[in-house]
């Protein structure tokens, strides 16, 4: 398939493509997650942050492609819930961690073994070298997507 000036069906177009998938796969760990009582964003965000370390508030948001006030309101539900908590620095009080609580560290571990499931789901479904060439394409969109953005 070539791409022209024609107008492409819906199932052509590539980012209907990715966003269909994106859809699926959320969909698939919000009703994981939502047994456990979280939603998926929730249990990326508890992926994303380190068990001993903690993890710097403004790395949070990024890392998902959000700016810092896009899951402010996330960060406090969570902190809420007794997911996480926040400990400033202790030379500057500007600086926070974000930390796991006990309860946290048990729902990353949820949310972990889901992720591992559906990848291990693909990974026996779905040959090496298809998905090699799957890897080759999206890292390629991605860096066109960042170049073009630049």
């Amino acid at each position: 398939m070539t791409f022209s000036n024609t107008k492409l069906k819906p199932e052509e177009s590539i980012d209907y493509n990715i966003k269909l998938a994106w859809h699926a796969i959320s969909r698939m760990y919000n009703a994981e997650g939502n047994k456990h009582g979280i939603s998926a964003s929730i249990g990326f965000i508890l992926l994303n942050i380190d068990n001993e370390e903690g993890t710097p508030a403004t790395k949070i948001a990024p890392q998902f492609g959000l700016e810092a006030r896009s899951i402010t309101r996330t960060l406090k539900n969570m902190e809420d819930d007794g997911l996480i908590y926040r400990k400033q620095g202790e030379t500057d009080k500007r600086f926070v961690r974000i930390f796991l609580t006990e309860k946290g560290k048990e729902k990353k571990e949820i949310a972990r073994r889901v992720v591992k499931k559906f990848n291990v789901l693909m990974y026996e479904n779905i040959e090496a070298e298809k998905l090699n060439v799957f890897f080759e394409v999206i890292k390629k969109v991605n860096q066109l997507i960042d170049e073009k953005n630049k």
